[in-house]
């Protein structure tokens, strides 16, 4: 995980020019920010077929034919993926890999920001390339690429057996498998779907279709006994190793443990289920009956559901509270232990908690015009653009990153500023 006590919390705030880059260029992308807020970088168009990166108002030396998917690592590193005379690679902060591919997609970083993959075409072949490295087995298809909290293992569902578009009954005997560090598992299933590592990277799991109606979970090349109707993403306990998935039984949704059922209820659904940090909480989001979403904790009901969906759920750092993204009619609006706020908005962004879960921050967007919200007030101006706020280490800052008025701004404020507020939601 990336150390933010090393940046800098100053209270105050840095301003850079954004807009006046279109003086200079064909063209402006949409802006990334780093996330300790000092570099602010678009991709810019010089000429037709010339494409750059400018960061902070300096251009990257290098030009490309195509520069696309420009992320900052958590480590606050500029990628890019660049193509130079058709062949692709991955650029950090303007240099580019030494190594080449046919294409490149779906940029991955480690916890820390330090191991950067990505999925590659190579000779019509397929695999994931680790900080430039390439897995020495290629495959005819590669979907769903994931990578380990700490970058030294890299997965993805890929294609181990051929068939013809019209092969029906040869793709439902299996074709796809998992492929971790490029060995693929020997077990071979019909498809498979979001692979996930457990926090320590020793053991993967995936979602798994055995045939036309039977589906079931698989941890380290090892099938789940009991088959189900259908199931959905799995999660990893953050310290035992457990792994628990939402399946569907005699036309109801559960929670399911390493295979055993562990909660009584059974819902219309159930998905995106999490464990507090400890561990010693499981939530997931539920649908009593159709039509109306809320959260389960351990099985027990929150007390009020939402018409619309929930989405962005998190649990406090110390794991007392809840806070969700709600939609209900038309607006969205932020949810804290089942409690609804009263202001609502066009979009509303994940929620963030301070380390001790005192405070909650936000990023929403209203009509068009982005602000944030600290706990029950939203700032009272609204800004072109803005990135999710982040809490100092101790809680009592705020760092914000926003573009106001063609100006990128970086600004610490303390978590107690009134006068940046101006009503409760």
């Amino acid at each position: 995980m990336t150390d933010s006590a090393t940046w800098d919390w100053t209270v105050g705030k840095k301003a850079r020019p954004f807009d006046t880059w279109k003086d200079n260029y064909t063209w402006v992308e949409e802006p990334a920010a780093s996330p300790d807020g000092e570099k602010v970088a678009a991709i810019v168009n010089l000429q037709p077929g010339i494409f750059s990166v400018c960061v902070n108002g300096n251009q990257w030396e290098p030009t490309f034919d195509k520069a696309w998917n420009l992320r900052f690592a958590p480590d606050s590193r500029l990628t890019a993926l660049v193509s130079e005379m058709g062949a692709w690679t991955v650029a950090v902060e303007g240099v580019p890999w030494t190594e080449t591919f046919d294409y490149l997609w779906d940029t991955r970083f480690s916890e820390d920001g330090r191991h950067i993959a990505v999925a590659a075409q190579q000779g019509m072949q397929y695999a994931m390339a680790v900080d430039g490295v390439l897995w020495e087995t290629t495959f005819a298809s590669m979907t769903e690429p994931v990578l380990s909290a700490d970058g030294h293992h890299a997965a993805a569902v890929v294609q181990v057996r051929d068939y013809g578009m019209a092969d029906i009954e040869k793709y439902q005997s299996g074709a796809f498998s998992l492929a971790v560090n490029g060995k693929p598992w020997q077990k071979i299933f019909m498809n498979l779907w979001s692979p996930v590592f457990s926090p320590n990277g020793r053991h993967v799991a995936a979602q798994v279709r055995l045939n036309r109606e039977e589906y079931t979970l698989a941890v380290d090349d090892q099938q789940w006994e009991r088959t189900y109707s259908a199931v959905w993403e799995p999660v990893f306990h953050p310290q035992k190793g457990v792994l628990v998935a939402p399946v569907r039984t005699g036309g109801k949704w559960l929670l399911a443990q390493d295979d055993a059922l562990v909660w009584s209820h059974a819902f219309t659904q159930v998905w995106h289920p999490g464990f507090s940090p400890d561990g010693s909480k499981l939530a997931a989001i539920v649908a009593p009956k159709y039509g109306r979403w809320t959260l389960a904790v351990d099985g027990s009901l929150w007390p009020t559901t939402f018409s619309g969906m929930i989405v962005g759920w998190r649990f406090s750092p110390e794991g007392n509270k809840i806070a969700a993204v709600i939609k209900d009619g038309n607006r969205w609006g932020v949810t804290v232990d089942g409690v609804a706020w009263n202001k609502t908005f066009s979009r509303v962004f994940k929620p963030v908690f301070s380390l001790s879960g005192d405070h909650l921050a936000l990023r929403v967007k209203t009509e068009n015009r982005y602000t944030f919200v600290l706990n029950d007030s939203i700032f009272a101006k609204g800004y072109q653009h803005a990135w999710d706020p982040i809490f100092s280490p101790d809680g009592t800052k705020l760092l914000l990153r926003y573009i106001d008025q063609g100006i990128y701004c970086r600004e610490v404020i303390p978590v107690a500023a009134p006068s940046l507020k101006n009503e409760n939601p």
